[in-house]
């Protein structure tokens, strides 16, 4: 199986391709068109700034071509929100995958949000074998709505999208490559997806 984790100009990139080596996948990190179409399964991570990240795949032309796959593809943190149609950082517009809004939490909530917080509302072969209230690693200052597409949520201060999905995307707003055990599980579950046109 080849899987592609997509490089931009963001962070844990190789945190992810650490993660997937533990599982006993090599996994090509690359921004070529051919190389990321090629790919059985695709990993979009992210860790950084919404309007510069947007800025390098509209560059590379990555932008269209993301939102063109048909295979699998797993978006973490900042890849999941790029994801969405627009975002509060930088008015940034995104590339509409899901329906989602990126907003930013509320004045007197410290941010980011940093470290464990549960998962609820599981409806997703993402978190086959994983139970209600499962803890993740979080770290962002900005979040997904609650909206059609919404498969998992986690509160802090208000109730958001810890997860995604929408034909084959998915997209998870924790850290599954920090999250121990479970979050080992969650990508052996992105892992385990048939490939093909429905991704499921």
């Amino acid at each position: 199986m080849k899987v592609v984790v997509i490089k931009y100009n963001s962070g844990n990139t190789c945190s992810v391709a650490f993660a997937l080596e533990r599982l006993g996948i090599f996994p090509t990190i690359s921004d070529k068109p051919e190389d990321i179409q090629g790919a059985d399964k695709i990993i979009f991570p992210g860790v950084g700034e919404a309007g510069s990240a947007m800025e390098y795949l509209k560059e590379r032309k990555l932008d269209m071509l993301i939102a063109s796959l048909k295979q699998p593809v797993l978006g973490i943190c900042l890849g999941m929100q790029l994801m969405c149609k627009h975002s509060e950082e930088g008015n940034t517009s995104c590339l509409g995958i899901f329906n989602q809004e990126i907003k930013r939490f509320e004045p007197g909530l410290k941010v980011p949000h940093v470290g464990w917080n549960t998962v609820r509302n599981l409806n997703t072969p993402l978190f086959k074998g994983i139970e209600e209230e499962a803890y993740m690693y979080f770290v962002h200052s900005f979040y997904a709505e609650n909206a059609e597409g919404t498969v998992a949520s986690t509160d802090y201060g208000v109730s958001f999208s810890s997860a995604l999905q929408k034909d084959n995307f998915y997209g998870v707003q924790f850290h599954p490559e920090k999250s121990g055990a479970t979050g080992q599980k969650v990508l052996d579950n992105f892992l385990a997806l048939k490939t093909g046109r429905a991704g499921v």
